[in-house]
């Protein structure tokens, strides 16, 4: 892929078509070695004959792309927060929300009180849709978390 005439770049290109909470998905995948192929499309009904074709020849859906992503890191997220005596299978959704929050493209490198307005909206959404759930201390700690883990990433690709 190139840029445009306009001079972006192609990392610019490619970010500017991909929903901003799945380019660590993307990224991960080419870390790993895997393919990437993204066909963009008019409407919905321009996509389906596409995602259809893509899927007949054996492509994984995004889907299945974020649930393997996520098993991958689980075990290892299931003991470190298991070591702060909080209940890991109890709060694991919210965790995880945490964690992949802090890999979004606009959030990523940045302290959780850096982004504490966008934060407290996400956790204020969270509280709506769950309230019955202790959400905040799980959704803090996987962000944490989350930060750890892309600032690994940027360590390993620097040695």
């Amino acid at each position: 892929m190139g840029g445009d005439a306009r001079g972006t770049s192609p990392e610019d290109a490619v970010t500017e078509v991909l929903p901003e909470d799945e380019i660590f998905l993307y990224e991960d995948l080419l870390r790993k070695g895997r393919s990437v192929v993204i066909a963009l499309a008019d409407d919905g009904s321009a996509a389906e004959p596409i995602r259809q074709s893509f899927l007949k020849h054996g492509a994984d859906p995004i889907d299945a792309a974020r649930q393997e992503w996520w098993m991958g890191l689980r075990d290892t997220e299931r003991e470190h927060y298991s070591g702060s005596g909080r209940n890991f299978t109890d709060d694991e959704k919210f965790y995880r929300l945490g964690f992949e929050a802090a890999l979004h493209a606009r959030t990523r490198c940045k302290e959780f009180d850096q982004v504490s307005a966008e934060m407290a909206s996400k956790l204020e959404d969270l509280e709506q849709q769950y309230p019955e759930a202790q959400i905040e201390e799980a959704f803090t700690r996987g962000y944490q978390r989350g930060r750890e883990h892309f600032q690994a990433l940027c360590d390993e690709r620097a040695a």
